[in-house]
């Protein structure tokens, strides 16, 4: 009964292979918050420059990790970052873009 006692860490999801990957884990989890920040800049239409680079930086982040990535976990949250900096950047950019 070890198995039921057994601690496991909060990153083993993306480590399902039993090994680590801190480099891959980090750009999974920063294009994640990337995303998140994006999408939360675009309810305020006054945050549209910030957001849109942002939007540009975790999409940027998001396919250099979707393309180095080593386990599904890191590809599922990789993909749901890429998506919410890919949204968070169109919606940004139809409030004003980049320098406006």
């Amino acid at each position: 009964m070890a198995q039921a006692v057994r601690w496991t860490h909060p990153l083993s999801y993306l480590n399902s292979d039993g090994r680590r990957h801190p480099k891959e884990n980090s750009l999974a989890t920063a294009a994640l918050v990337l995303g998140v920040v994006s999408v939360v800049c675009a309810w305020w239409p006054g945050l549209h420059v910030p957001g849109t680079w942002v939007g540009i930086v975790g999409v940027l982040t998001g396919a250099w990790g979707q393309y180095i990535s080593a386990t599904t976990g890191e590809r599922f949250v990789t993909i749901i970052g890429l998506g919410a900096a890919a949204v968070g950047f169109y919606i940004n950019m139809m409030h004003g873009g980049f320098l406006t």
